[in-house]
C-alpha cells in the first residue's frame, strides 16, 4: 500500500554555536555575499552609511522604530529624540553621530517626513523605497541562507508574505541592540569592523574563503590587492593600510610573499572568531522569523512524502 502524507513543520531553533559550527556555516557566508554586495551596488551611498558595525547598529535602530509607526498615532515612529536615545542606551554613538547619520539619511532620500503630522514640534521620519528595498534584501538573504542549514522554507515564505519582514526587522533590531557579543566584536575583528566599508571588505574576504584550513591552520583565499579592494568600495590606500596592518602584526592574517603578493592567508582564531560574531546574528533572524510566523499562524510545509509499506 502507498502512503503520502504531508508534513508540517516549524523552523529549528538554532543557537549560534550550532550555527558558527555547522559544517555548512562557509557556504552561508559565501552565499550572503551577493545580497550584501548587490546593495552596495546598486545604492553605494546607502552600504556606506552602515557598513562601519556603529553604523549598522544605528541602521537598525531607525528601521525598528520607523516600521513601528502607528498608522492611527500620527507622531509615532521615527523621530530624532527616540532614535538618539536608543542610541545613546546602547553606546553606539555619541548624540552629536546620531544625528548626523541622521540627516546624512535624509540628505541621500533614503529617508522623508511623514505626512499628517500637525505637530510642529515634532518630525516624524518614514524610510523610502529605496532603504526599505535595500533592508528587505538584507533579510531574504539571511533567510535563504538559514535555509542551506537546515533545508527550511524561510526565504519562499517571506516572498509570499511580507508581513514577515516587516515584523521581524524590530525583534531582530531589539535582539541585535541587546546583545554584547553582537554590539562588542572580538578584538581580532573589531579593528576592521570599527571602519568605514570594513565589514564589506570582511565580508568579501570571507567569502573568497574555502571550506577548511591547510596544514598550517589557515585559509588561503588566493591573490587579493589592497589597491583593487580600495577601488571596489571607494576607501583610501591610506585606510586600508591600517585596517591590514594590525591584523598582520597580530599574525590573524597576511600574504604569502613579502610586500603583499600571493595568496592572502586568514588565520583559523581570525574565522572561528568572525564565524561566532555572524552566528549571532542569524540567530537573531532565524529566531525573529519563528516568533512572527507563530504570530501570524504560518507554518513550513515541508515536500510532499512517499512511502512504500507492505
Amino acid at each position: 500500500m502507498i502512503e503520502s502524507a504531508l508534513q508540517l513543520y516549524r523552523a529549528e531553533r538554532l543557537s549560534r554555536d550550532m550555527i558558527a559550527a555547522h559544517a555548512l556555516f562557509p557556504e552561508v557566508e559565501r552565499r550572503i555575499w551577493p545580497y550584501l554586495s548587490s546593495v552596495h551596488g546598486v545604492t553605494p551611498r546607502l552600504s556606506r552609511l552602515k557598513a562601519s558595525h556603529r553604523k549598522g547598529l544605528m541602521t537598525h535602530a531607525l528601521f525598528a522604530l520607523a516600521l513601528q509607526r502607528d498608522s492611527g498615532d500620527p507622531l509615532s515612529g521615527l523621530t530624532a529624540t527616540r532614535f538618539i536615545e536608543i542610541v545613546m542606551q546602547v553606546g553606539a554613538a555619541s548624540r552629536n553621530t546620531a544625528a548626523a547619520f541622521l540627516s546624512e539619511l535624509l540628505a541621500y532620500k533614503f529617508l522623508q517626513d511623514a505626512e499628517g503630522v500637525t505637530d510642529r514640534r515634532v518630525r516624524v521620519l518614514i524610510l523610502t523605497d529605496t532603504s526599505l528595498k535595500a533592508m528587505r534584501t538584507w533579510f531574504h538573504g539571511h533567510l535563504e541562507c538559514l535555509d542551506l542549514l537546515d533545508g527550511g522554507n524561510r526565504l519562499a515564505l517571506a516572498k509570499a508574505d511580507d508581513r514577515i519582514f516587516f515584523e521581524s526587522q524590530p525583534i531582530i533590531a531589539r535582539a541585535l541592540l541587546a546583545d554584547e557579543e553582537w554590539r562588542v566584536p572580538r578584538e581580532t575583528i573589531n579593528h576592521f569592523l570599527g571602519s568605514d566599508m570594513g565589514g564589506l571588505i570582511l565580508h568579501d574576504l570571507i567569502s573568497r574563503m574555502p571550506d577548511h584550513a591547510n596544514a598550517d591552520a589557515r585559509y588561503l583565499l588566493g591573490p587579493v590587492s589592497l589597491t583593487r579592494l580600495g577601488d571596489s568600495y571607494l576607501v583610501s590606500s591610506t585606510n586600508l593600510k591600517r585596517m591590514f596592518k594590525k591584523a598582520e602584526s597580530e599574525g590573524l592574517l597576511g600574504w604569502e610573499q613579502a610586500r603583499r603578493r600571493g595568496n592572502l592567508w586568514l588565520s583559523r582564531d581570525f574565522v572561528a572568531d568572525y564565524f561566532h560574531w555572524q552566528a549571532a546574528k542569524f540567530e537573531a533572524v532565524n529566531n525573529a522569523f519563528i516568533e512572527v510566523c507563530n504570530q501570524l499562524g504560518i507554518e513550513e510545509q515541508a515536500p510532499e512524502q512517499t512511502s512504500n509499506a507492505a
